[in-house]
This record gives structure tokens, sequence and C-alpha cells, in this order.
């Protein structure tokens, strides 16, 4: 059982290492302890037994173990009050009533990354309440379009799309219209049954070519229908993190950021802001993501910060509640 003082002391020594990236010994802790750096010692090292400490092999002092910072995180750690810089930076976005709900949380999301020197990740997913508003396709060349779709929540979404054979331009012009005039209106998760059963059995009727585009057409939907959307930013932080000054561990991280679905199991259902720690999430042990869903006016998704396990985890948490309920 951890006792009142070694509670203190852990607390100084996580939150001290968090600022300092720098192994605690006992003398920088003296003062505010008011006790000897004997009797600090001894607690250090009864913390270190209970694995919540441990001694690096550069110096006498201790760092935080994974243990230690799911103990602070559970029992010590409160969240903190916003500062005023970050409410105002934040602000602006919020007040923006030019930017669709989408980008408004996208752009809270690199204000935070910003702030903090993690990497912010949105996972966005286009929510049952969304209802196609239009569809449009620009002919790119003989074999090749792309294919837009534009929610009535104000969703936007492109997909390039192959073509098996040539089609010509008005061919295509006459499937978007016929397709506009029977879609718009239907939920975005009903789209690919009106396609199968409404469209399907009468695109014949009005266009020649119509197997080539409406598998094309079938194929771009399905794919905005499942598809999570990832917009990242701050991968670079990493670099301004002294724990990875290995370049091998580095580029091991960047490449993770760089797998697409590793990324999407970050996706979660929580509502509540839940933080894992080192080998507790699938990213990487030496990492912490914290993360959360939002399901805001018919949009819904994961919005997540991954940074080291020497993680800011008040201010984090602050800032990810702060953005829900600026949004709610």
């Amino acid at each position: 059982m951890i006792s009142q003082r070694q509670s203190l002391l852990l607390k100084l020594i996580i939150e001290e290492y968090i600022k300092t990236a720098k192994p605690i010994g006992s003398k920088s802790l003296c003062k505010i302890m008011n006790c000897s750096s004997a009797t600090i010692r001894s607690e250090m090292s009864e913390l270190e037994e209970m694995g919540l400490l441990e001694k690096t092999h550069i110096s006498s002092g201790r760092v935080p173990s994974e243990k230690g910072y799911r103990y602070y995180v559970d029992n010590i750690m409160k969240p903190k009050e916003l500062n005023g810089d970050d409410m105002l930076k934040l602000q602006t976005v919020f007040h923006n009533k030019n930017l669709v709900l989408s980008d408004a949380i996208i752009r809270s999301m690199e204000i935070i990354s910003d702030l903090t020197n993690y990497t912010a990740i949105v996972l966005g997913e286009s929510s049952v309440e969304n209802k196609v508003s239009r569809v449009e396709a620009i002919p790119l060349n003989d074999m090749e379009l792309t294919a837009i779709v534009i929610t009535d929540k104000g969703h936007v979404e492109h997909k390039k799309v192959l073509l098996e054979e040539k089609v010509s331009v008005d061919e295509i012009k006459q499937t978007v219209d016929l397709i506009n005039k029977l879609l718009i209106g239907t939920p975005i998760d009903e789209v690919s049954q009106v396609l199968e059963f409404e469209i399907k059995p009468i695109i014949g009727k009005y266009v020649k070519q119509h197997e080539v585009l409406y598998n094309a057409f079938y194929t771009a939907f399905s794919d905005f229908t499942h598809d999570t959307n990832i917009k990242m930013s701050g991968t670079k932080n990493i670099l301004m993190q002294p724990e990875f000054d290995n370049i091998n561990k580095v580029k091991e991280i960047i490449g993770k950021f760089e797998d697409k679905d590793l990324i999407s199991n970050i996706k979660t259902d929580d509502k509540d802001v839940k933080i894992y720690i080192g080998s507790e999430n699938e990213f990487d042990d030496d990492m912490t993501v914290i993360k959360t869903k939002y399901s805001i006016n018919g949009e819904q998704g994961t919005i997540a910060l991954i940074g080291p396990k020497r993680m800011e985890y008040e201010r984090v948490i602050t800032l990810l509640n702060y953005i829900k309920d600026n949004f709610e």
C-alpha cells in the first residue's frame, strides 16, 4: 500500500520528469518534501520495489515506470483548468462560422498538436444521419474520373475511380444526373442498397455503357461508407521528444504513422477520454495514446493524441474534453 508521502513523492517525480525528461535525484526534492536526502532515497527505493519507479543506467536518479504512470493517472492526477492562451487559440475555431464541423474538428486538433508537440489524429466517419446532397463526377481522361459526394451536413468526399473501358463525357453526365435524381436525400449508409435495387435495374435504359459506370460509382460509394477518413498533424513532433534520440526508433514510429491500418485501429466507441500507456495500446510500447469518441450533429469519429509516455496527461485530457464540450 502506497503511503501519502510516497504518493506525493511519486507525483513530484513524474511531473518533474514530464517537464525535463531527466532522471530525478533525491537532492532536488528535499526542500519541497521537507525531508532529508536519505529519507527520500529510502522512499524512492520502496517505490522502485513496488514497480512504480525505475533506475536508469546513466545516473542514480529515478524515472517513472509504465506502472508508475498508470498509478499517477488513476489515483493522483487531476485535470487542469485550460489556460487563457490555449482557450483563445481554440476559440478562433469555435467561432469561425465558415468552417463545416468536420473541418473545425480537424483544425482544433491541429492547434492541440502545435500546443503540445504531440501527434493529433482525427478518424472521421460518415454518420447514418448524413444524407446525400449531391453527386458530381469530373472526367480526368477516357479511363479515369473523380467521383465527389456531398452530404447535407457539408461533408465532402472525393475518390479517383478507374473505368474498365473508355466512356464518353456525355455518358458520365447522364449517369450522374440519374444518380442525383434517385439518390438525393438518401442516408449515406443506404446508398449501396438504392444503387443495387433502384438504379441498377433502370440505368441500362438511359446509358449505353451502364455497367462500366454503375460498377465505378458502386465501388466509389462503398468506399465512402466504409473507409475511415484519417487526418493527422504533427507526425514529425516525435523528433522533438528527447527520449527518442535513437534514429532507428524514430524511423520505426514514423513508419507506424504511415500505416493506415494501424492508425485506423485507434478508433474508439468510448465517449470518455481514455488513456492507453505503453503496452496498453496497440500502437507502440514506448508511446501513450489518449483518445475519445465524438458524435456531434450527425458527424462521428475519434480524436486522439499520441506522444511519449512522458506526456502532459492533465493538460491533454483538459484539451480533449474542451473540444468535445464546445462542439456538442
